[in-house]
């Protein structure tokens, strides 16, 4: 079915209606709740309805937040230092790492497309491995947050909610259990770091956002506060006059607490939330502007946090698969745009570019146009001995356009692994067609 935006009003409504299901929904509500929306729910979270009536009133109290007084207050009011924003950093990262001499594959082993599958699900299985170490006991994956300007600026490693998310979206393409594990801990931590109702914060001296809500509530979509659309009106009530929605959650009596410049409809951003809402009258404003951004080739300048094109088009093929039928017009243009990305020797620039490049084909059904022999050759040959790629860009300002303050980058091998791995599996299901 399609997802409902407004699943609680719609539980409500049918009750209403039809006295057999408000019966079924009062006794059994979790059961009620999972077959009609045809889910599984977590099996430690209760769930309770309750009916009013002329003589007896309810009151549900929100949940008590899981930031302290302090924290909730260097949240609305923007603590910006160095100080407290190494409070949400871990310890300091290692040097960059340099990519691996790229290894030349023995024609021998790359005869036919079954020997390239096998080799391609081998790659798959020893990054899977160099993932398993890099995660931590709470299911978290680790960034290393950067400056692009000053290379001298100490490296740290983080480990944002929105990171973890990302990561995991990209990791649910493959079915080997090492990454099933993985995911099912990392839903775990994302459900830790929630705050009520559905809403995420990259740090915890910022507001929060509509690019880490969206991401984290695609990975637990099952969770009840997700799947009754909890947050659903908090994110309609963060669009500007022309229905685009905008990156930061202020509440009307909270500072502005980040320039001005970063409070923007974010192309990604705005990927992402249709990703998680769907396609709905409430998002159609927003996905025109998407639409009209792709296809007059108005990218340029357009995203402040991702790097390049191909991030872009990756992001709007993922919603473009998870809200059918939004942005479906697109397919053919999208097609033809990340082709065209494509330099005099048919790559699509660095691995982690070059995955998304095949990730996002994949979506749209067009992976039958690249060669994906050597796709993969390329991706086996860019891999490390520990089982990881090289850590490339991820996300984050590299251009001189907000100034030196602006250029953070935020990247990691276990980052660029995850991607890899998702368009390993592509190209051998490809493969073996």
């Amino acid at each position: 079915m399609k997802k409902p935006i407004d699943a609680a009003d719609l539980l409500v409504s049918r009750a209403g209606e039809d006295s057999d299901f408000r019966q079924r929904l009062l006794a059994k509500p979790k059961e009620t709740i999972e077959k009609e929306f045809g889910v599984r729910l977590a099996e430690d979270h209760e769930i309770h309805v309750h009916e009013e009536t002329s003589s007896e009133t309810h009151l549900v109290l929100p949940p008590r937040s899981r930031l302290s007084k302090a924290e909730r207050e260097e949240a609305r009011t923007g603590a910006t230092s160095l100080a407290f924003l190494r409070k949400t950093l871990h310890d300091p990262a290692p040097p960059l790492r340099l990519p691996a001499a790229k290894r030349t594959r023995a024609r021998k082993n790359a005869a036919t497309s079954e020997a390239l599958a096998r080799a391609g699900r081998e790659s798959i299985r020893r990054g899977l491995v160099f993932l398993e170490s890099t995660i931590d006991k709470q299911g978290a994956w680790h960034c290393i947050r950067f400056n692009v300007a000053k290379p001298d600026i100490p490296r740290h490693f983080e480990r944002p909610p929105f990171v973890s998310a990302l990561c995991v979206l990209a990791l649910e393409s493959c079915d080997e259990a090492r990454a099933r594990a993985m995911c099912a801990a990392t839903r775990a931590y994302l459900v830790n770091t929630m705050e009520y109702p559905g809403l995420w914060r990259y740090y915890r001296h910022l507001p929060q956002d509509l690019d880490s809500t969206s991401l984290c509530s695609l990975v637990i979509g099952t969770h009840p506060w997700i799947l009754l659309g909890r947050n659903v009106s908090r994110l309609l009530a963060n669009r500007d006059e022309e229905g685009r929605f905008m990156t930061w959650v202020l509440a009307e009596d909270q500072p502005d607490v980040v320039s001005t410049f970063r409070i923007e409809a974010d192309p990604v951003v705005n990927a992402n939330v249709i990703a998680y809402l769907g396609d709905h009258a409430e998002t159609r404003d927003a996905q025109r502007w998407l639409e009209a951004l792709i296809t007059e080739g108005s990218l340029e300048g357009s995203s402040k946090w991702y790097p390049d094109t191909v991030a872009i088009y990756y992001a709007t093929t993922r919603a473009m698969i998870r809200a059918r039928p939004a942005l479906d017009r697109l397919r053919p243009i999208l097609a033809d745009r990340i082709l065209g990305l494509r330099d005099e020797k048919e790559e699509f620039g660095n691995i982690l570019q070059t995955a998304q490049a095949v990730s996002a084909l994949y979506n749209i059904g067009s992976l039958e146009s690249i060669y994906a022999k050597r796709e993969v050759e390329r991706f086996i040959s860019f891999q490390r001995e520990d089982g990881s790629w090289p850590e490339l860009l991820a996300f984050g300002d590299q251009t001189l356009k907000w100034g030196t303050f602006g250029q953070i980058g935020h990247g990691s091998e276990a980052v660029t692994s995850a991607f890899c791995i998702e368009a390993l599996e592509r190209l051998v299901e490809v493969l073996r067609a």
